[in-house]
């Protein structure tokens, strides 16, 4: 399959470049300022000069925080460039992969999100990635949307990489890494997701799915084995979110259950732990990008 990947010096898009080319398909990657996803005359030429058979759409602005104060840019990138992408596909007659979050729900619940819940967003960032996901859907009727949560991956920065450099530090001037606790979700690799993800462009199965480690935990819980796993001699202390206010409110409750997935007979994702472990032996072999 041609297969053109846009956002791909990204975290996700980077690991997605990688398992498209192992899968066996062609892959074209692309990335900002080469392509603007928000303008459409841009989308729309170098859809046109690749002709690919799918677009995978690892493009997002991710800074939850900035997102706050830069309304403007979130709904740019997140929503409307979404929407031209998936209207570019769909003008092409190829499927469109789009990736949204744990986000576009409050938090509010006491066990796994489905589906079919209803979205309530708490921030600028999850109400701009829910406007994606409907822009999408409208847009593009051979779309996947999946929606992820707890990204880590081997390329880019993230959870993982930061509480190992907090650790060190902090083991070095001897004070503890204090971590939330009052926060549970499913850490996710990307790898998975890639699977997952080249899993399904090979079916009919459109529509939108969960897509995120199985199992949950705390941040503190997360941060606790990643110490443990990087070997340092450092305390991790739970702490409360009260504790260490950000500008962008985080849904304190967020497991996402991969109910679309399961029903088809495809969900491929492990429970985080495995997933964590996996992670850990490719850092081994191939080190972090």
């Amino acid at each position: 399959m041609n297969i053109l990947i846009v956002g791909h010096n990204g975290m996700l898009g980077q690991d997605m470049v990688c398992a498209t080319r192992d899968a066996g398909h062609r892959v074209t990657g692309i990335d900002f300022p080469e392509i603007d996803i928000t303008r459409s005359d841009s989308v729309e030429r170098h859809i046109a000069r690749v002709k690919p058979q799918a677009i995978i759409n690892c493009a997002a602005y991710t800074a939850v925080d900035a997102c706050e104060t830069d309304r403007g840019r979130a709904f740019a990138v997140n929503a409307d460039g979404a929407g031209l992408l998936a209207r570019s596909a769909s003008a092409h007659d190829c499927s469109f992969v789009h990736f949204s979050t744990d986000y576009v729900f409050d938090g509010t619940k006491t066990g796994p999100y489905i589906e079919s819940d209803p979205a309530n967003p708490a921030s600028v960032y999850g109400t701009s990635k829910l406007e994606g996901e409907l822009l999408v859907r409208n847009n593009c009727k051979q779309s996947f949307i999946f929606r992820i949560a707890w990204l880590y991956g081997t390329g880019g920065s993230n959870f993982v990489k930061t509480i190992r450099n907090v650790a060190r530090k902090n083991a070095a001037a001897n004070t503890p890494v204090r971590v939330v606790n009052d926060q549970t979700g499913s850490p996710t690799y990307t790898a998975n997701v890639c699977r997952q993800t080249l899993r399904m462009i090979e079916t009919p199965h459109f529509g939108l799915y969960h897509c995120t480690s199985e199992g949950e935990c705390s941040w503190f819980d997360f941060a606790s084995e990643i110490v443990r796993a990087a070997g340092v001699p450092v305390k991790v202390e739970p702490c409360t979110t009260a504790e260490f206010p950000r500008p962008a409110p985080r849904p304190m409750y967020s497991v996402l259950e991969n109910s679309g997935l399961k029903k088809l007979g495809l969900n491929l994702m492990p429970h985080w732990k495995d997933a964590f472990a996996a992670f850990l032996r490719e850092e081994q072999h191939s080190g972090p990008r």
